[in-house]
């Protein structure tokens, strides 16, 4: 059974991800690098072996919204998201779509591309009901009322697609809950996203992200439903890997089922879990292919 099957049409319910019967679920999975990268990464071999061999249950599709990625070529990346969709749903996989904005201030900078590209691939796949959308990835740089504001005008966008989908709202701070910038998830709490069945997104780099950012994540992650849609053991800027600090965030969202997609999926990479030349040789099962943190990762996605 594929874990679309077994947990059906995904909602939120109070501060948990729940499957079709209402019990919360955790979903362990990977994203891919920026969709303009690694291309003979993002092949059928790999979505066998992510689902297969590794038994995970969520894709996470990394658009960028720029950075030689939508804004040069909507149609294009549109079009490589909606394969990517495809396939993923086809191994009876979850989908995040997620809109890739890295640059810092104001996500509304950019409301026109995001909006257009939102309409259309929820337009393209209003008949699937495995799809996230995960509406802005890091947003820095910019207060939690900007976010709020853009967040109110893209998500009517997508529900008069797919009225019952699960919207994902970054946050502040590199979405850290605001944790990044001195800030914290009492903003959140105090003026919530007006809109239903959705949650926000948390992101750790273990290396980097201490015990503070572990205790906002516990601290959030009680009042706010929370979806860890990107995470590394490495630091923020891909040195070094700190395995115990990655288990600790591990355990606590084991505990609290909370869902988590690991980055990335590239071979050589920064945060890639492939050893360089993987994918070209079209080697994707087994961990003879994976670097050292591919192994662990691959071993807790398996549980």
């Amino acid at each position: 059974m594929t874990p679309a099957e077994k947990h059906g049409n995904l909602r939120v319910c109070g501060t948990h991800l729940c499957d079709g019967a209402g019990m919360p679920v955790q979903l362990r999975g990977m994203s891919t690098s920026g969709t303009q990268w690694f291309p003979e990464c993002l092949v059928h071999g790999m979505l066998d072996a992510l689902a297969g061999d590794w038994g995970a249950s969520v894709l996470r599709i990394a658009t960028y919204a720029n950075k030689d990625g939508y804004a040069g070529n909507p149609e294009k990346f549109t079009d490589r998201a909606n394969r990517l969709i495809a396939m993923a749903s086809a191994r009876g996989m979850y989908v995040i779509v997620d809109w890739h904005w890295v640059d810092p201030g104001d996500p509304n900078n950019d409301l026109r591309n995001a909006m257009a590209f939102f309409k259309e691939i929820a337009a393209r796949n209003r008949h699937r009901t495995n799809v996230m959308y995960e509406i802005v990835n890091e947003v820095f740089q910019a207060n939690w009322s900007a976010i709020k504001r853009y967040a109110e005008k893209v998500i009517p966008v997508i529900r008069a697609q797919v009225p019952d989908s699960v919207i994902l709202v970054g946050t502040r701070g590199w979405s850290t809950l605001g944790a990044s910038e001195y800030a914290s998830e009492k903003e959140v709490v105090a003026h919530p996203v007006r809109a239903s069945n959705i949650m926000y997104t948390y992101h750790f780099y273990a290396a980097a992200h201490r015990e503070s950012f572990l205790k906002t994540l516990d601290r959030a992650s009680s009042k706010l439903p929370v979806f860890v849609t990107e995470w590394g053991t490495q630091s923020w800027d891909g040195s070094g890997n700190d395995f115990v600090m990655s288990q600790r965030y591990l355990d606590l969202m084991a505990r609290k089922k909370i869902s988590w997609v690991n980055w990335s999926i590239g071979d050589g990479a920064v945060g890639g879990v492939f050893k360089k030349g993987a994918c070209a040789r079209g080697r994707f099962a087994g961990t003879s292919v994976l670097k050292p943190v591919g192994v662990w990762i691959r071993q807790r996605i398996r549980g």
